[in-house]
């Protein structure tokens, strides 16, 4: 792997652009067609690498990457052989060219200096070791949400503000119209003051155990597991519906579904920025020798903020609802139907100066590609995921503990009832050598 660097490498590229200014001086009056130096011309394009190739990276992220006119996918990488070659075929047909390689282990994508921001689309145990190698490649970085634990969300945050990097989290929600107003109304004082939010969340059905079986042809299972404790491999194990019930690699519907909603519904009590001062909580605890998931089911939780807002999320089915002291607002089903207390204030549209809390972008994947450009923040920044996702491991610890957790976001410390076994849960997580696994 080439030597860290904070410059992101164009130099390639700009020798090919000066080449084809000088070939096409000493050949006038030739006419070179107008694409090679318009807004689409190649030395412009910003190129892409992709790691993680399943549903959401190739359906979503991959898709509408390659329909950005400024983008280029030079690279796909998945740990199963037959994901990152379908997707190179994918990307071959849309462009009709065969520029894009595929690969199985990611360090060769980090090691080509043609390529300016990866984009990762993996479990969530690989998002932060993966940004923090793909910036200290000298890339910028688009990843998925959330983190694993508390302290690498912090050091991710370091990290990309020590080398000026872009950092986007992979989140919808700050782009979507329904919960951009869900928010600004509550933030312009339409409902009065904000007193308690209800956040219901989806759960999956926990996966029972199954039994180890060998490892199936072009999957490289040491590179799937990476940094989380070595498990041999069952066919449900890295299927993407029961990994997410493994907290070695996630956190349940907790920190997926999570991720969506409880960001909407800081970011409507103000606390974006900050966090909860308080957290308790419970849920259903499953058998370990019948089941394979162990991510918190039928919970229910408790927040409080330090603006005296209440927060209460259990699982069931996808909902947000804010109550104030004059009235509600509530959202529905996954970006679904707008209800309210009062009718008239779902066709309020201007929020005022104390409302504006992010400008709302088109897609993610544009606005990523224009902070790249203008060398920016996105709308949903590298600190911005950090603060959501702090919120929704404190909910885990709260219910592993069986107690109530208080938290200082200002310091980003445990407050009061601090133990060494609160630390050692959400801080740090069992990890291994990876690379030097058998």
């Amino acid at each position: 792997m080439h030597p860290e660097s904070t410059a992101h490498p164009t130099s390639r590229r700009g020798f090919l652009r000066s080449g084809l200014l000088a070939a096409a001086a000493a050949s006038a009056p030739a006419i070179l067609p107008s694409r090679l130096f318009g807004q689409d011309a190649p030395s412009k394009k910003i190129t892409l690498g992709f790691i993680g190739m399943g549903g959401h990276g190739v359906g979503r992220n991959l898709t509408s990457f390659l329909n950005q006119p400024d983008a280029k996918v030079l690279a796909v990488c998945d740990v199963w052989k037959n994901k990152a070659e379908s997707s190179k075929r994918k990307v071959d047909q849309f462009t009709k060219s065969n520029d894009c390689k595929a690969y199985q282990d990611f360090r060769e994508v980090l090691e080509r200096d043609d390529i300016d921001a990866i984009v990762i689309s993996t479990p969530d145990h690989w998002h932060v070791p993966l940004s923090l190698a793909a910036l200290r490649a000298g890339k910028d970085v688009f990843s998925e949400k959330p983190t694993l634990t508390i302290s690498e969300g912090r050091d991710l945050v370091d990290e990309v503000n020590r080398r000026n990097a872009v950092f986007q989290w992979g989140i919808e929600d700050r782009y979507l119209m329904k919960y951009h107003y869900l928010a600004g109304w509550v933030r312009a004082g339409l409902i009065g003051e904000l007193e308690t939010i209800h956040v219901n969340l989806p759960n999956k059905k926990p996966h029972l155990r199954d039994q180890p079986a060998p490892v199936p042809d072009g999957l490289d299972w040491n590179m799937w597991l990476g940094p989380a404790p070595f498990r041999p491999y069952t066919p449900t194990r890295p299927d993407p519906q029961h990994w997410r019930n493994i907290i070695d690699y996630s956190g349940g519907s907790l920190t997926d579904w999570g991720a969506h909603l409880i960001d909407t519904a800081q970011v409507g009590a103000g606390m974006d920025k900050s966090g909860p001062v308080e957290v308790s909580g419970t849920a259903r605890q499953l058998d370990p020798e019948k089941y394979q998931s162990n991510a918190p089911v039928n919970y229910q939780l408790k927040y409080r903020y330090a603006n005296g807002v209440k927060m209460l999320v259990s699982d069931g089915k996808v909902n947000i609802k804010f109550v104030g002291s004059k009235g509600w607002v509530e959202c529905a089903g996954w970006n679904g139907k707008w209800s309210a207390s009062d009718p008239e204030i779902m066709r309020v549209k201007e929020f005022g100066p104390e409302a504006n809390y992010w400008p709302r972008p088109e897609i993610e994947h544009r606005d990523f590609l224009d902070a790249i450009k203008a060398r920016s923040k996105p709308a949903y920044h590298a600190e911005a995921g950090h603060r959501l996702a702090t919120a929704l491991h404190l909910g885990h610890l709260a219910i592993r503990e069986g107690r109530t957790i208080r938290w200082n976001p200002a310091q980003e410390k445990f407050a009061g009832n601090d133990t060494e076994s609160v630390k050692s849960i959400i801080y740090q997580r069992a990890s291994r050598d990876w690379e030097n696994a058998t």
